[in-house]
């Protein structure tokens, strides 16, 4: 049994938030921005607007490009910012879409939930528990930023993108490989919220509610890992990177991309760059940056794909996919204010 790839998506928050709207509100230049990030501008949501609302757009967006009537069976969220701690936004999501009664729930693994979830919807329709699977990242981070950081409010844009499964006799998903390092949490963390920050009350900082990362050395770990994750998972399939027609990793920084496709000996014009638009967009920045690589003919029918992505936890992972004949090109659709689905 196979699984292929039916249809993907994007979405994008209504409001366009360019470097030199920043720099009248941060002490900060749009120079500064793009010589250590290389991006240009990010979307944000505005009032109304919630993590559910940017995954169903998306999620529309990949069922149109699938232009199939099969039902989806299963719906996985890979996201860090739910709508509420308690229940999980996917079953919300499914209910928007009309498909209450099925399988529906997030994983959070922050930037790498993307390459987990496509996991879990892979395995799933493969062990014969779902037949078409709804594979979604979407995030909010606009919601847990201190919006006074300058380090971090440029990073960051908020998004989602959608990708469908199904069962075929086709496989297009060949591997997907995942790994973690909990003794590394610290690196990236949003450490408020949870039941260790209620255990240990008093004990915090006013800014544990707000998201955190170090720097310096998530730079060097996320060139190490996603390096690593990749050589592994060619070398389980028999691949060289010779082999590899597209490689899309997660939207970090430009200077983290470049550097990993150099190491892994990837010519820079082969790997998909989408963050310049819309910033880091966590779970969804492998989703976005694969639909405008379709949107822009850079990856086509029967390329062999790399997705790589590292995230907090610490948390890696890889896919190797080879490239469908989409029914339609995918498309990213931008949200107004008031497409908002009670």
């Amino acid at each position: 049994m196979g699984v292929r790839i039916a249809g993907l998506g994007g979405a994008l928050p209504p409001l366009e938030v360019t470097n030199e709207d920043l720099e009248k509100r941060l002490d900060t230049t749009s120079e500064w921005i793009v010589s250590r990030t290389g991006i240009l501008k990010r979307y944000a949501v505005t009032e109304g607007i919630s993590t559910s609302d940017l995954a169903y757009q998306a999620a529309q967006a990949a069922i149109e490009n699938a232009s199939g009537n099969a039902r989806i069976d299963m719906l996985i969220l890979a996201t860090t910012t739910p709508d509420r701690r308690c229940p999980a936004t996917a079953p919300k999501v499914a209910e928007k879409l009309g498909l209450r009664g099925i399988s529906a729930f997030d994983v959070n693994a922050v930037c790498s939930g993307f390459i987990y979830a496509l996991q879990i919807g892979t395995a799933s329709i493969k062990a014969g528990f779902a037949k078409r699977v709804l594979v979604i990242g979407a995030d909010v981070f606009s919601a847990i930023i201190n919006k006074e950081d300058r380090s971090t409010v440029p990073i960051f844009g908020d998004g989602a993108g959608a990708i469908i499964l199904e069962e075929s006799e086709f496989n297009e998903v060949l591997d997907v490989e995942t790994g973690s390092d909990g003794s590394l949490e610290e690196l990236i963390t949003v450490r408020a919220g949870g039941v260790e920050s209620k255990v240990n009350a008093g004990a915090g900082h006013p800014d544990d509610i707000y998201f955190s990362m170090s720097g310096k050395e998530v730079f060097s770990r996320a060139i190490k890992c996603m390096n690593d994750s990749v050589v592994g998972l060619l070398e389980r399939n028999k691949l060289s990177i010779q082999d590899i027609d597209c490689l899309v990793p997660h939207q970090a920084n430009l200077r983290i991309i470049k550097t990993l496709a150099e190491q892994l000996g990837v010519p820079y014009e082969r790997a998909a760059v989408s963050l310049d638009q819309f910033g880091n967009t966590s779970a969804a920045s492998i989703p976005l940056a694969l639909t405008q690589a379709c949107m822009n003919d850079t990856i086509k029918r029967h390329d062999r794909v790399v997705l790589t992505a590292f995230g907090g936890g610490v948390t890696w992972g890889s896919a190797l996919l080879s490239w469908p004949a989409l029914n339609s090109v995918p498309f990213i659709k931008k949200m107004s204010a008031t497409e908002v689905i009670q």
